[in-house]
């Protein structure tokens, strides 16, 4: 697929905040893709090829330890990127990156990536702010995962996934919840019943449909709304 040169309706939080002259030359650098269900995009110590700015869907980041299932320990929509470890002069990611929520995204190889960096210190600024933000959504995933029960952090986790995937009804299989949370997929089982049971969502064969967010925004641990201020305090 070669590179879009027809203007792209932007809704990557990222490059909305560039100026208009750097955000129409970022675009025309970049050609529009699927994100598939289930597609790997990076796995652990492999060369980045492309940079990943996701418009709709969601990708997770997972990292796995020898023996155990991987667990996933942040999720990029469309208020990030795939790849930012290359502003750090790094061209290896230490998590698998699997697109959990289907979309599209706007894809960039890695040398053209890097040409822009160089022209824009309005996108480098940017990016060092967004890389500081995931970085406090890991240290607060980890923390997260060690002291919070079960319901709370699917409550949380459901929470992030609604605002990437941009409706109320998305699909996440008792695997995939598992592994977002370091679970038995029996605990899964039970914590669902319990926010289902509440009305806060209806889940069935890993169909999930979001009924009340204001009730399982109550239902959750304090890491959402601390990750969200996170973000807008440091990015627009």
């Amino acid at each position: 697929m070669s590179a879009t040169t027809t203007p792209v309706r932007v809704v990557n939080c990222l490059i909305g905040c560039l100026p208009r002259e750097e955000r129409n030359r970022f675009l025309k650098r970049c050609e529009p893709v699927e994100l598939a269900l289930g597609t790997i995009l990076c796995e652990p110590k492999q060369p980045f090829r492309h940079v990943y700015f996701p418009l709709v869907g969601f990708i997770s980041l997972a990292i796995a330890m020898d023996g155990h299932q991987p667990l996933e320990v942040a999720l990029i929509g469309n208020e990030g990127m795939l790849g930012v470890p290359l502003v750090l002069g790094v061209d290896t990611s230490p998590h698998r990156a699997v697109v959990q929520g289907a979309g599209t995204a706007l894809r960039m190889t890695v040398e053209q990536f890097q040409l822009e960096l160089h022209d824009s210190t309005y996108l480098l600024r940017t990016l060092n702010r967004y890389l500081y933000v995931l970085m406090t959504q890991l240290s607060q995933t980890g923390a997260c995962s060690h002291f919070h029960e079960i319901e709370l952090r699917l409550a949380c986790w459901l929470l992030m996934t609604h605002d990437r995937a941009h409706t109320d009804h998305f699909h996440l299989t008792h695997e995939c919840l598992a592994d977002m949370l370091g679970v038995r997929r029996s605990s899964i089982t039970i914590a669902a019943g319990v926010l289902q049971r509440r009305k806060l969502i209806r889940y069935n064969r890993g169909d999930i449909t979001i009924l009340d967010r204001k009730g399982l925004k109550a239902a959750s641990c304090g890491c959402y709304d601390q990750m969200n201020k996170d973000y807008s305090s440091l990015l627009p």
